[in-house]
């Protein structure tokens, strides 16, 4: 027995928390909200969205300045990362209390087993119910519990109607529960293969169980019997602690929008450099190579890696070498995930050896502060001595 644990909008029910602690007087959840972008320049991408602001149009990963336009008096708040970051550590600590083996598979879902607690509870309902209200209790946002005795129909069972739920999707309930939902709520299932499916007359997750595998597999390839595994509710694989490699350190994130722009990627992977120089910084790592993983909407993974000019932790670094990557990576197709992987990992009390292009980096800054030097003396020969000064931290 499987539970899919999901917390519900997770971004902005994280920052609506925050906020509301730190005496924010609205709920940003209950109210047209955006978090992600720039209020100020209106630069940015949607990262996550508020129900009311969902009733607007808005779509998560469309630029901010458009959905501002879809909603005048929507309101915008940046994301917090390393904030979110801490959020996902602290359930997945408190998730552990009821079981050890959690299988963690972003930052805001996991799967469980029930056995290791079924002598605590009368059922596996009676189980999540116990999770759910706990969290919403502790925490403050919610989430939503699927539960199967497969993964892939746990994870359908927990995007079913939201939030602060508990669903059941088990073998025996598709035929009722599943196969009546449109295609493109099929787990795995993409923008460019539902309608390419809806092609070939395939609307629902039922038409797809139905259809005979090795026609769908003649659309699309082996992705299309996975399709057809997840719809006739097929799926072996079990759950199974993951443990992060010491040796590298890294993040990704599926989009629920293709991105078919490189405009649209920077700020993506910018984000993802944010929380992997999070937990670098966290583990007192600094990186000497990067890796930049794109997988397509047909789902056709690429990834390219280079070793960085001189080892680093710092956003700005590590968002330079990836987007260069990106650039040399990406052939045009409409992306469906993103991922940023550092590797070759040294400790921050590691001698660091200064190669040209960190000494090159060191001048520039030396030189900046020459400038700097000039132009205050200048200020304070004119307007007299202390006129300006630097300040102290």
């Amino acid at each position: 027995m499987i539970f899919h644990i999901d917390v519900n909008s997770a971004f902005l029910s994280w920052t609506a928390v925050k906020l509301l602690k730190e005496g924010y007087p609205q709920d940003i959840r209950q109210i047209p909200a955006i978090v992600g972008g720039d209020s100020t320049t209106r630069h940015g991408i949607v990262v996550a969205k508020s129900i009311p602001a969902k009733k607007y149009g808005i779509e998560t990963a469309e630029p901010v300045a458009s959905a501002m336009r879809k909603c005048p008096n929507l309101v915008m708040v940046p994301p917090e990362h390393k904030y979110y970051s801490q959020q996902s550590r602290m359930l997945m600590d408190y998730l552990r209390t009821f079981c050890p083996v959690i299988e963690q598979v972003s930052i805001d879902e996991c799967y469980m087993l029930y056995d290791p607690m079924k002598d605590r509870f009368a059922s596996p309902e009676e189980a999540a119910y116990a999770i759910k209200d706990g969290v919403r209790e502790k925490f403050g946002f919610t989430v939503n519990v699927g539960i199967s005795d497969r993964k892939v129909l746990a994870k359908m069972a927990s995007d079913f109607e939201k939030p602060d739920k508990v669903h059941t999707l088990y073998a025996s309930e598709i035929y009722e529960k599943m196969w009546p939902l449109p295609i493109r709520d099929l787990f795995m299932c993409g923008k460019s293969a539902a309608k390419k499916l809806s092609q070939m007359g395939i609307r629902t997750i039922g038409d797809l169980a139905q259809t005979d595998r090795s026609i769908v597999e003649s659309w699309l390839k082996s992705h299309g019997g996975m399709l057809w595994e997840f719809a006739n509710g097929i799926d072996e694989s079990t759950v199974h602690p993951i443990r992060e490699e010491v040796k590298g350190v890294g993040n990704s994130t599926t989009l629920e929008r293709d991105v078919t722009t490189a405009e649209a990627a920077y700020p993506i992977l910018k984000d993802l450099c944010q929380s992997v120089s999070a937990r670098l910084k966290k583990k007192d790592f600094r990186a000497n190579s990067i890796c930049v993983e794109i997988k397509y909407a047909d789902f056709h993974s690429v990834s390219h890696q280079k070793g960085m000019y001189f080892s680093s932790n710092e956003v700005d670094d590590l968002w330079h070498d990836s987007v260069e990557l990106f650039d040399e990576l990406w052939n045009g197709e409409p992306i469906r995930l993103l991922g940023v992987r550092t590797t070759k990992l040294e400790h921050m009390d590691e001698p660091q050896q200064m190669n040209i292009f960190e000494f090159q980096k060191q001048l520039e800054s030396n030189e900046r502060s020459r400038k700097l030097e000039d132009a205050m003396r200048q200020i304070n020969d004119k307007y007299g001595k202390d006129t300006i000064r630097r300040g102290s931290k």
